[in-house]
C-alpha cells in the first residue's frame, strides 16, 4: 500500500501547513485535507492569495472568525475559509488572520496555498511572495518535473527571477540541477520560511518508468541543504 500524504509529509497532531513553489500545490492541498479528514480530524482550508472558485471545497465559511469557524466544524467535510469571491477566484484571510484561526480553533490542522504560480511547474518568488503564515509548523514547497526538459521561459513562473537565481537563460532547458539550485536557494524555495517550521520538498510529476534519474539527481543535491527534511515523490494522481 502506498504511503498516505499524512505519512510523507510526516505530520504531527497539530499542524499549520503552508504549500509554496508551483506544480500541484491546490492538488496537494486538497487530496491532504480529504484524507485528514477521513481519518476523522477538524480541518480547515484556505488560502493567503486566490485560488479558483472550483477549488473550493467543503463547507465555505466567509469569515475569519474563529467562533464562526468554529461552529462550522458542525458539518461534514472540511472547513474552507475564504474572504471575497468574485465569480472565478475566491480571496483568503491574511497570514495574521490564519495564525489567530490556528490558536484559537480546535482545528487539528490548518492547510493554506501560500502562493501562486498560475499553473507553472517551476516558480521563483516576488519581492511580496510567499505570503507564510508566521506560525506555519511545516512548508511544503511544491516543484514539478514536468519542468525537466522543457524551456525556461516555457516552464516557469516570474522565469526572469529563475534565471537570476539559477543562472539558466530563458532559452536554455531547464534541467534536474536548476530545479535543484532553486530549491535550496534562499530566496528562492527558502524564501519566507518562518524559522520554527519544517521543510518537505514534494516533487510532483513524476509516471512509471519516467524521470527516475532527474528526481534523483535532485533529491541527492537537496539532501546536503540542513533546513530541508523530508523530500518525497508524489505519484500522480487518479
Amino acid at each position: 500500500m502506498s504511503a498516505t500524504l499524512a505519512e510523507r509529509f510526516d505530520l504531527g497532531d497539530h499542524e499549520l501547513v503552508a504549500f509554496v513553489g508551483a506544480g500541484g500545490k491546490s492538488t496537494l492541498l486538497l487530496r491532504l485535507g480529504a484524507e485528514l479528514v477521513h481519518s476523522g480530524s477538524r480541518v480547515i482550508l484556505t488560502t493567503t492569495t486566490k485560488l479558483g472558485l472550483d477549488q473550493v471545497t467543503g463547507t465555505v465559511c466567509y469569515s475569519s472568525d474563529p467562533a464562526e469557524v468554529e461552529a462550522c466544524f458542525a458539518s461534514p467535510g472540511p472547513v474552507f475559509v475564504v474572504s471575497t469571491e468574485d465569480g472565478r477566484k475566491v480571496t483568503g484571510p491574511s497570514p495574521e488572520e490564519v495564525d489567530r484561526l490556528f490558536a484559537e480553533t480546535t482545528s487539528d490542522y490548518i492547510l493554506v496555498e501560500a502562493d501562486g504560480a498560475r499553473g507553472r511547474s517551476i516558480k521563483a518568488p516576488d519581492v511580496h511572495e510567499p505570503v507564510v503564515p508566521t506560525t506555519a509548523t511545516l512548508v511544503v514547497l511544491v516543484a514539478s518535473l514536468n519542468a525537466i526538459g522543457l524551456p525556461l521561459a516555457e516552464a516557469a513562473h516570474r522565469p526572469e527571477l529563475v534565471s537570476a537565481l539559477s543562472g539558466l537563460d530563458l532559452t536554455a532547458p531547464v534541467g534536474p540541477e536548476h530545479v535543484a539550485a532553486l530549491l535550496a536557494h534562499p530566496e528562492g524555495g527558502l524564501k519566507g520560511v518562518p524559522d520554527q517550521a519544517r521543510v518537505v520538498v514534494a516533487l510532483t510529476g513524476g509516471t512509471p518508468g519516467g524521470r527516475e534519474e532527474a528526481a534523483g539527481l535532485i533529491c541527492r543535491r537537496l539532501e546536503l541543504v540542513p533546513l530541508i527534511g523530508e523530500i518525497a515523490l508524489i505519484p500522480p494522481f487518479e
